[in-house]
């Protein structure tokens, strides 16, 4: 058997269990063990309850005094094991379940943080978190009813071995009636994993609007859009309001028929026993404790019923956990993949191609050298291909065609940690993790002391942090939203400066920054970048000045390559870039 199932294969209800089992439910043998022994204590005393009605009778019947002690303490001592047995059962259950979750959830993070950035862009991270918290909800109430299942299976099993030593013929009865229950649930069952797929992408693409309307509140109030932005809303929640109506009707369905059937069985025994009396046969003991049995029964025979809707909830939240979980790393470390060999950081673009996913063109025959301690910069208009050139170098992105070298070691045959590992990147917009200002710039080398953490955050003109009421450990917010965007920005330069790298590569790093702090920072790149290669994005032409070798970019090609000196001295099209700024 194959690692991972296909899709189609998962969609079948017992390759989906049996996965489930194989890759996450097995490691935990031990808690099973203790859950089935406590279910079978639990249902073994349910089973004992109409054996003692039965018993209780028949001392009435009897005028038996021992009904004044015998019977009350042995309820007492059954309901006593049976209460302490549900309580472990229960938190057993929970435990088990609640880790084979935490595994899923783990090996879904793990694959979406390796994953290749075009596939973690490719849905809004709003919906992506619903795979972590309203699917695994989902299974995580199926798994519950499950094993809960296997309790009311067996207390169904011990009802009827009970029913049957009491009174075998009324047995018969239920024995007709009950397997008919399992129409219905099966056909109801089908019906609910189709609905609970559309019930969760629909709680997902809720999640995911009101994400980026609250994201953009700013714009929203600033262009007078609250009326439209509720019209969007007002459109998502009536479809997650009929999406969710749609799965409350077909559950909705079981539990009346179910209701009637049970119904329908505790007429037919009344009848049957009536008239049984009436032509002399039978007893109160046994009629009470069969009926007694048979109403038992009726909670976990609906329950069992009931399960069936849950669990299919349930697979189709699997189905969608397992189909991330499934998905071909679309960059991962080739087979005999070697470490980045040392070198002073000369990086070369030999055409260089690149396509979106969707097809359409990123780079063409795109060719530069990179000189070890030089600062190379790219330029041009928006959508000339600088930022995709930028993020093939750590490998976000596979190159379509042509040949991307680091030291002269081609950089798709090294692993992934070793690249990156010598890379720095600062991008344009500074998002911050929601911790504090020093435990942003230590994510740059978490090993650094905090002496090398401050020499950073000076270098990197962070001298804000001191002016704060906790200094360094003041936390930054969700985003770095408690920091200004010169700030935010500042606190990513510290963290890539902290990261001592071979590459450095800035993408509008300085673009949120101030007269003042853009001085300070370009003076300390200065200085950083010696002894490494820096490969700047930049729309600012004035920014890249004193760059060593200027790349003019346009539809994803290189059209001009040289000095800020030489590209002016040509008129071309870095020329007219010049010129059209300074008129802006």
């Amino acid at each position: 058997m194959t690692k991972h199932l296909r899709l189609d294969e998962q969609q079948s209800t017992p390759a989906l269990i049996y996965r489930l089992w194989r890759e996450h439910i097995r490691h935990y043998r031990g808690r099973i063990v203790l859950i089935v022994v406590t279910t079978l204590v639990m249902s073994a005393t349910t089973a004992a309850y109409p054996a003692l009605i039965k018993w209780a009778f028949d001392m009435f019947s009897h005028k038996d005094p021992r009904i004044l002690y015998q019977v009350p303490i042995l309820v007492l001592i059954v309901t006593a094991i049976k209460g302490v047995s549900m309580y472990f059962q229960a938190v057993l259950t929970q435990d088990m379940v609640l880790l084979v979750i935490r595994r899923l959830q783990v090996a879904m993070f793990r694959h979406l943080s390796n994953a290749a950035l075009a596939r973690v862009e490719r849905e809004a991270p709003a919906q992506l978190a619903a795979r972590f918290t309203t699917d695994a909800g989902v299974i995580r109430e199926a798994m519950t009813r499950a094993v809960n299942a296997v309790a009311d299976a067996a207390t169904v099993v011990g009802l009827v071995v009970t029913m049957i030593v009491i009174d075998w013929k009324l047995s018969l009865i239920a024995a007709v009636l009950y397997p008919m229950a399992g129409i219905p649930v099966q056909k109801i069952g089908k019906r609910m994993r189709r609905a609970s797929g559309g019930m969760q992408e629909q709680m997902g693409l809720a999640a995911s609007v009101l994400n980026e309307s609250f994201a953009q509140a700013r714009t929203v109030r600033a262009y007078g859009l609250e009326a439209h932005e509720q019209g969007r809303a007002n459109k998502t929640f009536d479809q997650l309001y009929h999406a969710l109506l749609r799965m409350t009707q077909i559950r909705s369905r079981l539990d009346p028929m179910l209701e009637v059937l049970g119904g329908v069985a505790v007429a037919m025994v009344i009848g049957f026993e009536g008239w049984r009396n009436a032509t002399g046969g039978g007893g109160v003991g046994n009629f009470m404790g069969f009926i007694s049995a048979l109403l038992i029964a009726s909670r976990p025979l609906r329950a069992l019923g009931t399960m069936n809707s849950a669990i299919q909830e349930g697979l189709g939240g699997l189905i969608r956990v397992f189909a991330v979980i499934d998905e071909p790393a679309a960059i991962a470390d080739t087979p005999g993949a070697v470490l980045l060999p040392p070198g002073p950081g000369e990086l070369v673009f030999d055409h260089v191609a690149f396509n979106y996913p969707d097809g359409r063109p990123g780079l063409k025959d795109l060719t530069f050298t990179a000189a070890p301690g030089k600062m190379l910069a790219l330029v041009g208009t928006s959508g000339a291909g600088k930022s995709t050139a930028l993020a093939l170098i750590p490998r976000l992105y596979t190159p379509t065609s042509g040949h991307i070298r680091l030291d002269n070691a081609e950089i798709a045959s090294v692993t992934l940690h070793s690249l990156r590992t010598a890379i720095a990147y600062v991008g344009q917009d500074a998002l911050l993790f929601d911790d504090t200002i020093y435990a942003n710039i230590l994510l740059g080398r978490p090993d650094a002391t905090p002496e090398d953490v401050h020499a950073a955050a000076a270098a990197a003109a962070c001298g804000f942090a001191l002016e704060m009421p906790e200094g360094f450990k003041t936390r930054v917010g969700v985003n770095g939203q408690r920091l200004s965007g010169g700030q935010r920005q500042r606190v990513a330069i510290a963290r890539a400066i902290l990261r001592n790298p071979r590459i450095l590569l800035l993408d509008e790093a300085t673009s949120a920054l101030d007269t003042e702090s853009e001085a300070a920072v370009q003076t300390a790149l200065t200085h950083l970048r010696a002894g490494r290669t820096t490969i700047v994005v930049a729309h600012r032409l004035s920014t890249v000045r004193d760059a060593d070798l200027i790349v003019v970019m346009a539809d994803g090609q290189a059209i001009e390559q040289g000095t800020h000196t030489d590209l002016l001295a040509q008129d071309g099209a870095f020329a007219r870039l010049v010129r059209a700024q300074a008129l802006h």
